[in-house]
């Protein structure tokens, strides 16, 4: 059974840092793309960042220059760092992984909260 295991997340202040990680586990098939997603409530959930296999990214707009997605092939896990955080920011943030395969997963979410 495949699992996406995020840490991270919590509350921080306007200007702030802070680093999400998600460590897939449980398939035989290697991922292909991995990225972060955010939804709040009321809200579809949007792009956040995405990376590729081969090292390529894609950022929304709202976190290009602020947030830096990387992923570690050898431990196979994905990272967002995020930085100078904005009240806008708050969200839950869920990590997404596509297998080669074909098959997509979502991680259960973890809460990101900015204010002062």
């Amino acid at each position: 059974q495949v699992q996406l295991v995020e840490s991270g997340g919590g509350l921080v202040q306007p200007g702030g840092s802070l680093g999400l990680s998600c460590a897939p586990s449980g398939s035989r098939f290697s991922t292909s793309i991995m990225g972060w997603y955010r939804q709040v409530p009321g809200k579809q959930r949007e792009l956040v960042a995405t990376i590729a296999r081969s090292g390529t990214t894609n950022y929304a707009d709202s976190a290009k220059g602020r947030f830096a997605i990387s992923r570690d092939k050898a431990k196979n896990t994905v990272s967002l760092q995020m930085n100078s955080l904005k009240p806008e920011d708050t969200a839950v943030y869920y990590c997404n992984v596509l297998y080669y395969n074909g098959v997509v997963y979502w991680g259960k979410g973890t809460q990101v909260t900015v204010s002062s």
